[in-house]
């Protein structure tokens, strides 16, 4: 048993089943009975867990050491530290770092440095980490240096800046992924058919839509979701199989299906649901619409696609993936920056999340609407992509080639190649191109934004090129 009522300790070589807080007459939440209790069970962060992953065969092995989990709500961290707790032979101490004090730290780092004399192994799991000051903090950082302890801690914030440097550098950081909305519909559905931990034995039944509505609105995060279906099972109402049949034709006895309805979604989410199938025509309807309003230069009807389809549960790394397209096949260099305005704005999801991320989003969408447009450069990728497809794949011509062997020299590597910061232009009159394809145009810049001193610059190299050839007065 604990010395304080926040600690639980699971005492090595018994079941760990109930490593966490304490059961009670009280029914638990459904994410927590639905927690995985081994790795098989666990669904998602494969890069770290995946077969063969040296995370996975540390477990498996009994065999961890020190480190942190860093990830963000509701991606797996504390049931990762319950699964080490049911694998390990070790003794497992879970307390949080809201309730425990330097006090209890103390205590239990003594009894810990005890007991790895007579040979017994003690893994410390800490949850929100963060939420400990450097006192806290230190008081770890000695039982883990002489091995007293393995140290696991988890947190939703960069360890760089919350985790003590002596104490970070001694445990290794593994980062978990939100996770995606395909997993969390897995995970909604595991539950509905559970008859032991889930919602199984309840006759509760859900849609494909709904539940990818309820995994859309949790953003990665498997509890929220959880949460959100065990309330609307609660909530839904019954309604009888035989309902509408003749009452002599309809059987007593048949279970009422409790069915979650997209209204009653709507009530337990307190926000309509609009109109979306995310595999769907109207999903490419949405996107087409998107794109359409960013090309036209119109930021209103960009912004109100955007926010629609975000508002629907799209994926937002999708609609910066597809605004990331945006830049380079409708703006191009017109407005080169277009291209890393999109780019910061996913990189500003990812590190935000939802909703804050979702104002980046807007930014880019606003930004491709008004910027100057061209797709000379989306029209020059094709026509090579057909020449390349069309033509014959001609050797690359000799004086292109690099002369790495005195042989390769000898039979004409590299023979004639014109150094251009030789010349004055820096220009020469040199043919880079297959001889198959010589004199092919592809780019033709337009007069947009950026792209007209392009079309200046590309006419003037044009014009270098035309001129009689003369000698740079530099070897070759």
């Amino acid at each position: 048993m604990s010395l304080f009522p926040d600690l639980r300790i699971a005492q090595p070589g018994t079941p760990k089943d109930s490593v966490g807080p304490e059961s009670s007459g009280v029914p638990q939440p459904l994410a927590e009975r639905m927690r995985p209790r081994t790795l098989d069970e666990f669904i998602g962060q494969e890069k770290l867990l995946g077969p063969g992953k040296p995370l996975r065969v540390q477990i498996e092995n009994d065999n961890v050491s020190s480190m942190l989990l860093w990830g963000p709500p509701g991606c797996g961290k504390t049931t990762l530290a319950r699964v080490i707790a049911r694998l390990t032979r070790s003794e497992f101490i879970s307390f949080s770092a809201v309730l425990a004090g330097i006090k209890e730290i103390k205590v239990v780092m003594a009894e810990a440095e005890q007991k790895s004399r007579t040979g017994h192994r003690t893994i410390v799991f800490v949850d929100e980490v963060h939420r400990f000051n450097k006192s806290q903090q230190d008081a770890f950082l000695p039982h883990v240096e002489a091995g007293h302890i393995t140290f696991i801690g988890a947190t939703t914030e960069n360890p760089s800046f919350e985790v003590i440097s002596p104490l970070l550098s001694r445990t290794k950081v593994y980062i978990l992924d939100a996770l995606p909305t395909p997993l969390i519909v897995e995970l909604l559905r595991r539950a509905l058919n559970d008859t032991e931990r889930g919602l199984g034995g309840q006759n509760i039944y859900a849609n494909d839509d709904v539940l990818f509505r309820i995994a859309s609105f949790a953003n990665g995060d498997a509890r929220a979701a959880y949460n959100t279906l065990d309330l609307a099972a609660r909530t839904a109402q019954p309604e009888a199989v035989g309902a509408g049949k003749a009452s002599d034709e309809a059987h007593s006895d048949e279970p009422e299906k409790r069915i979650i309805t997209q209204a009653l979604l709507e009530d337990v989410l307190q926000r309509k649901l609009l109109r979306y199938d995310k595999s769907g025509e109207e999903h490419f309807n949405l996107i087409s619409a998107l794109h359409k309003s960013v090309r036209n230069s119109d930021p209103d009807a960009a912004l109100y696609w955007l926010t629609r389809m975000l508002e629907s549960g799209e994926d937002p790394l999708y609609l910066a993936r597809r605004m990331v397209r945006m830049a380079s096949e409708d703006i191009g260099l017109a407005e080169p920056g277009a291209l890393a305005v999109t780019l910061a704005a996913r990189d500003a999801f990812d590190f935000l999340g939802a909703p804050e991320g979702h104002l980046a989003l807007a930014q880019a969408a606003v930004y491709l609407s008004l910027a100057p447009k061209s797709n000379a450069l989306y029209t020059a990728a094709g026509e090579v992509r057909d020449d390349v497809a069309k033509t014959e794949a001609d050797p690359v011509p000799l004086h292109l080639r690099n002369a790495v062997t005195g042989l390769m020299k000898n039979v004409g590597y590299g023979q004639g190649y014109k150094y251009a910061h030789d010349y004055e232009d820096k220009v020469t009159d040199m043919s880079c191109l297959p001889d198959n394809l010589a004199g092919r145009t592809y780019y033709h810049p337009t007069d947009q934004g950026f792209e007209q001193r392009l079309r200046q610059r590309l006419s003037d190299i044009r014009k270098i090129k035309s001129r009689p050839p003369a000698s740079s007065g530099a070897n070759e």
